[in-house]
């Protein structure tokens, strides 16, 4: 996207990368370090990061190329203030479509489970949606909190203890990082499960629903076009996502045993055979 515009890395761009590998204790120091070097402009992706760059500058320029609830950091979408905008991903408003996609796959569900990262602050939204989904399809509700790859095994073992017959797989960095890992962990309890992301689909997942996150990259490209050209991030609108994709993997689906309707097939965006 950058590239685009006309920044090449090397030529007139210089990228400072840094992560966190799923340690969401870390953003606060690697945000500092950020500001100590002078950075023209801050990217983040994810909440805590967004959280550890606002507390860490008031004045540098933080572009959020993927949140899941900027209220907390901005004063409006259409108004951000201070000294970050960028875009949304829509993570809690989701969540109710995957509950309904689970249950069509499953129609004699009755329990669900989400597994998610408590520690992240733009979890809880996607719990309380998540109760809430359930109970308007009749569902039981279980949460799975995992907030290191230790506990990714036993959150298993307590959602089959608990007869959980789907789960809800939320986005957040830790789960990012181990996405191999609690692909191959659900398959081999044999639970259908939704993802938060098209790649946890290409690596052997059963679906997703999710915004385009490379629709959202390019699009994020264009806020750190228009602030490098003096644009103030308090002035520009916090946009919201307006592509979406439902990505299923057919291969998972025979291996669990699940039919996957021709109603469902018409309308995913990708079918992985």
């Amino acid at each position: 996207g950058l590239r685009d515009l006309g920044y090449v890395e090397g030529r007139n761009l210089i990228i400072e990368y840094r992560s966190a590998d799923g340690r969401a204790e870390r953003f606060p120091d690697l945000a500092s370090e950020l500001v100590r070097l002078k950075v023209d402009m801050i990217v983040t992706r994810g909440t805590p990061a967004a959280r550890a760059a606002k507390i860490a500058t008031e004045t540098i320029p933080v572009v959020m190329a993927t949140m899941g609830d900027p209220r907390a950091i901005v004063a409006s979408f259409a108004r951000p203030g201070g000294n970050i905008t960028g875009v949304t991903t829509f993570s809690t408003e989701l969540i109710a479509k995957r509950v309904q996609l689970l249950k069509e796959l499953v129609p004699d569900l009755s329990r669900i489970a989400l597994l998610h990262n408590m520690g992240n602050p733009a979890s809880p939204p996607e719990w309380e949606e998540t109760k809430s989904a359930a109970r308007s399809l009749g569902l039981e509700a279980e949460l799975l909190d995992v907030r290191s790859q230790d506990e990714l095994g036993g959150a298993l073992e307590l959602a089959a203890r608990k007869h959980v017959g789907a789960l809800l797989i939320g986005a957040d960095g830790l789960i990012q990082m181990h996405q191999q890992a609690i692909i191959d962990l659900v398959g081999r309890h044999r639970l259908p499960a939704a993802y938060p992301a098209r790649e946890f689909v290409e690596s052997g997942g059963l679906i997703a629903y999710a915004v385009n996150y490379p629709d959202l990259y390019f699009r994020f490209a264009t806020f750190v076009d228009k602030i490098i050209k003096g644009a103030k991030p308090a002035e520009l609108p916090v946009e919201q996502p307006t592509k979406f994709e439902l990505v299923i993997n057919l291969k998972t689906a025979k291996a669990l045993g699940l039919t996957i309707s021709q109603s469902l097939l018409l309308r995913a965006n990708d079918v992985i055979r």
